[in-house]
């Protein structure tokens, strides 16, 4: 191992400690072992497992999405048609929820990945780890950017060890820059730069120790806050200076100039294949191994010209039962669901030591909410994809709520409303989905937030 990616393993040892508060010894490294004798199997970089996790807003249009058969024998409902091409690779999920967000409609996208208790009124609370962010632990020491937050629309879907949203970029060109663009700085001067701002943090954390002791407990509360994203800022700082000396990936000038081109943002299938194909390349590359992108807001946004709705998605999830919005309703659930398959057909594309990409990358894809229109949270629309080298088994529908409810009638809205308002299994978590996704990507734990157990269905 190079020195340098021995102090690259250093910088983010420490930095994963310094979160959590604990000492622990280093592991063999090669720098340890004496010229001539071979490293043991263990101490080689573990070879990629990846992960992606994509959300949509304001839930579905549930009578029209809904599968209604669980098993291997389940045909896609209309929204979802476009999977059948990757019905070996998928598996819809029913019946899932998040226990301490039902009947807390806001901030369902807030606690996506983190399952965390919300206030009823929407206001500020303090939020806990996202379990991407745990799988970037893991990972990350092994890339240049431990986790890629993107928003098509909207904010980012990850969340710091101290609750702390990570900030998302939302230009394409930008990504494609910060991942693989040439610096315009030489390393010396940007090395410069970094330690700048190192000292610069240094003295405001400081300055910020010595103010705690005066302060009463709610102004403690806001400044531990301030502290933890200075801590943030430190500790990509440090990052970004251990890669200075480590090239970026060379690309394509063709491929290049395809992802960097100008887009016409009312072209928003367009918009969504250019995010589709940044994060496959940053994949492919080994830029990063953990990804989040939020593909609209909740508040705003989601409209598609491309198939002749202007109207946003949160507009069109408050229906009230009329039946045209309602069909535009799927008409958007259906395009989203195509962006999906267009991105797994480019997982597919790429091949890794003779097998697809998505065979190493496991794709959460799903929403916070289920029925819009009375901010229903249970029932989530969820779709996991991927991952077969991680251990997962597809090509079935798992249902949580037939088991117990025998069928569904969704020609009674009223009565499907209520399946996706109230949980039918109250142990259907979607915790439980997220441990068996970090898990499968060896994250060391039994347990995240609420759950009870991993999913055995998914897995061969």
């Amino acid at each position: 191992m190079s020195n340098i990616n021995t102090n690259r393993w250093l910088i983010h040892r420490r930095q994963a400690l310094r979160g959590v508060g604990v000492s622990l010894g280093l592991p063999l490294l090669d720098c340890m072992i004496a010229p001539g004798t071979a490293a043991p199997a263990a101490t080689m970089p573990p070879k990629p497992k990846r992960s992606v996790f994509l959300y949509i807003p304001n839930g579905v249009n549930t009578l029209t999405w809904q599968i209604e058969q669980d098993g291997k024998q389940f045909q896609f409902s209309k929204p979802l048609a476009s999977l059948e091409r990757h019905r070996a690779d998928v598996t819809p999920i029913s019946g899932l929820h998040h226990p301490m967000v039902l009947g807390k409609h806001h901030n369902c996208d807030k606690v996506w990945l983190t399952g965390a208790n919300v206030p009823g009124d929407g206001g500020a609370f303090r939020n806990t780890v996202s379990a991407d962010q745990l799988m970037a632990e893991v990972h990350g020491p092994h890339t240049r950017f431990a986790s890629l937050e993107l928003a098509i629309e909207g904010h980012s879907l990850a969340w710091s060890r101290d609750g702390i949203q990570l900030p998302a970029e939302r230009n394409p060109r930008q990504v494609f820059n910060m991942l693989f663009g040439v610096e315009r700085e030489s390393k010396n001067v940007i090395s410069r730069r970094l330690n700048r701002r190192s000292s610069i943090l240094d003295a405001v954390a400081g300055d910020a120790k010595r103010l705690n002791a005066k302060l009463g407990t709610d102004d403690r509360t806001k400044l531990d806050e301030y502290l933890t994203a200075v801590r943030q800022v430190e500790v990509r700082t440090e990052r970004a200076e251990s890669w200075l000396n480590i090239p970026k990936p060379k690309i394509d000038p063709a491929v290049e100039a395809r992802l960097t081109r100008p887009v016409d943002l009312s072209k928003v299938r367009e918009y969504h294949s250019l995010f589709a194909d940044l994060m496959v390349l940053a994949l492919k590359t080994d830029s990063t191994r953990v990804i989040t992108c939020m593909i609209c807001s909740e508040s705003q946004g989601g409209s598609i010209p491309d198939i002749g709705i202007s109207q946003s998605r949160h507009g069109l999830s408050h229906h009230n039962g009329d039946p045209e919005q309602l069909r535009r309703l799927t008409e958007t659930d259906t395009f989203l669901v195509e962006q999906l398959s267009y991105l797994l057909d480019q997982l597919k594309s790429h091949q890794e030591e003779g097998r697809p990409l998505l065979d190493t990358t496991q794709v959460l894809w799903g929403s916070g909410m289920a029925y819009g229109h009375s901010h229903g949270n249970a029932n989530l629309p969820t779709i996991l994809a991927g991952g077969r080298a991680l251990g997962y088994q597809h090509g079935q529908h798992v249902d949580f709520n037939l088991p117990k409810i025998g069928q569904y009638n969704v020609a009674d809205a009223n009565a499907h409303y209520r399946i996706c308002s109230r949980p039918v299994d109250d142990n259907a978590r979607l915790s439980n989905l997220l441990l068996t996704m970090c898990q499968r990507v060896d994250v060391e734990t039994d347990r995240f937030q609420d759950s009870l157990g991993t999913v055995s269905q998914v897995l061969s």
